[in-house]
């Protein structure tokens, strides 16, 4: 339960003076070789001719400022022990290197937590391609030397409104969790209509978090207040609403498990700790998996938005989650089948009948069309298939009229398609990997403003002239494919999302591990 404390304490805010060279032997021999196995650290403190920042009476204030920072570790989902705040204490200062590595590695251990995450996005699922941006530790300290150290901490943790929403969110969590002195319930289901002791204590303990059911003449029944009672527990714990007191409502109650919407408060903290380092204030393209949609969004704001169809729950077919840049707009694009799909689907009715799918072209690998006469499909496996197959630019083009390129290894891409259908279920992960968007023209019109003052007609010629042609965008923009279940909406409400690809529980496995490890 590491993960399920919400009480959050107020950063100090402290001005401090630059530290003093320590007068005593042997303290920047003894303070090179503590950090020299530990990159960051050995290059703040080479650049500083090993000068302390934690140690020294002139520290206090630095040392101040990291223990209130660690001490809202709560607030942030993150685990309070594995900052060892009790390792922090004035009684355990000293003028020594071991005093200054205590400090500075918990230091770099919390900046790192709450600057990129508690755990490796890419350690939590095979698809996740994620690369955080390090956290600037010599800049860091850097900042608590020369200015306040305070403001240098909060800095560290995303700075978007959709975190500090989220921190609100947990806080207000935090009275679902019932004090350490309430009555404790037996696990067991307990229906309405029943009666036992055990239902007194369920009363009692929904009472110690506001959720008291009206007086009754038997308060070991549970009668139709009781029930009611139950059910608005239910609501705000983000449980199944059926009144009934089943093991999950009573494990939230006993404390054993976290609420279900508080743990999808803290997988959203989590995921947007991965982007910090990224301007999610500027202008750049959001592709929310679970959500199946993308929109641009622009100073906090969404200007454009479509639903989409994403890859489906598939472990070959996954849509992966990382960021980079969308640099073209491919009006007319030719279609180069994937090779997993080539040999599955289309090699085996090419064995049947070699002018089978006469819509594909076969390709070598210089790029030339190979006449099919030529070639005898039945020599060829799955394993040696030599041939690219490929799909000329047509209205039924697979990727339809356009696509959207943003190169990366993973050859995934946003486009338009021929199969209009999908957009208007509700569940549209039904692709093999890359988006398709439902309204690609005006995706296009979108990206291409820094193109032309009229982009629309822009496109419009790039589209009549039938042939593929890849425009650059003059204003390039980060694309982000990400996967939040929760995440705030401009209404301040928490919008929640299907979890597709079970990459909740995943998530939520290594960051218990990385919270357990650092008890």
């Amino acid at each position: 339960m590491a993960l399920a404390a919400t009480v959050a304490a107020a950063p100090l805010s402290v001005q401090s003076a630059p530290a003093p060279k320590l007068d005593f032997s042997g303290f920047e021999l003894e303070l090179a070789q503590a950090v020299s196995g530990d990159f960051a650290l050995a290059q703040f403190y080479g650049a500083h001719d090993l000068q302390p920042v934690f140690a020294g009476p002139d520290a206090t204030p630095r040392r101040e400022a990291l223990r209130a920072a660690v001490a809202q570790a709560p607030s942030h989902g993150l685990p309070s022990a594995r900052y060892r705040p009790a390792s922090l204490t004035e009684a355990e200062v000293s003028d020594d290197v071991e005093t200054e590595l205590r400090f500075a590695r918990v230091l770099s251990l919390w900046a790192n937590d709450v600057g990129n995450g508690l755990v490796d996005p890419s350690a939590t699922d095979s698809m996740n391609k994620r690369k955080v941006l390090p956290v600037d530790m010599t800049g860091l300290l850097e900042g608590m030397i020369q200015g306040d150290p305070a403001a240098a901490l909060a800095k560290l943790p995303p700075q978007d409104n959709a975190y500090r929403t989220l921190r609100e969110m947990l806080a207000g969590d935090a009275r679902l969790v019932p004090p350490a002195d309430a009555p404790q319930v037996e696990p067991a289901l307990y229906r309405p209509g029943e009666s036992s002791p055990q239902i007194a204590a369920l009363r009692a303990r929904l009472a110690s978090i506001g959720f008291a059911a009206e007086t009754t003449a038997d308060p070991q029944l549970y009668d139709d207040p009781l029930t009611e009672t139950v059910r608005a527990y239910q609501q705000a714990s983000g449980l199944p609403v059926d009144g009934i007191a089943g093991p999950r409502t009573v494990g939230q109650l006993a404390g054993t498990e976290l609420p279900a919407r508080t743990r999808r408060l803290v997988l959203a903290m989590e995921r947007l700790r991965w982007l910090n380092g990224h301007d999610l204030n500027g202008r750049h393209l959001w592709v929310n998996i679970p959500a199946q949609f993308v929109e641009i969004r622009e100073g906090g704001e969404t200007v454009f938005s479509s639903r989409v169809v994403v890859g489906r729950p598939d472990p070959d077919w996954e849509t992966p989650e990382f960021s980079e840049t969308m640099k073209f707009v491919v009006p007319n694009p030719r279609w180069n089948v994937p090779k997993s799909i080539a040999v599955a689907s289309y090699l085996p009715k090419l064995r049947a009948n070699r002018h089978a799918v006469g819509h594909l072209d076969v390709v070598d690998r210089n790029g030339r069309v190979v006449p099919r006469d030529q070639i005898d499909f039945n020599q060829y496996s799955n394993a040696n298939f030599p041939y690219r197959l490929r799909q000329k630019p047509s209205a039924d083009n697979a990727l339809g009229r356009v696509k959207f390129m943003f190169p990366n290894p993973w050859n995934i891409y946003l486009h338009d398609t021929p199969s209009k259908g999908l957009f208007g279920n509700a569940d549209r992960a039904a692709s093999h990997g890359c988006v398709r968007v439902a309204k690609p023209f005006e995706l296009a019109h979108e990206l291409l403003r820094g193109n032309s003052d009229d982009p629309q007609a822009f496109f419009q010629r790039a589209l009549d002239r039938g042939e593929e042609q890849w425009i650059k965008l003059a204003e390039p923009l980060p694309i982000h494919l990400v996967y939040f279940t929760a995440l705030p909406g401009t209404d301040g409400l928490l919008h929640t999302y299907p979890d597709i690809y079970n990459r909740d529980a995943k998530l939520w496995s290594a960051m218990q591990k990385a919270a357990d490890a650092g008890s």
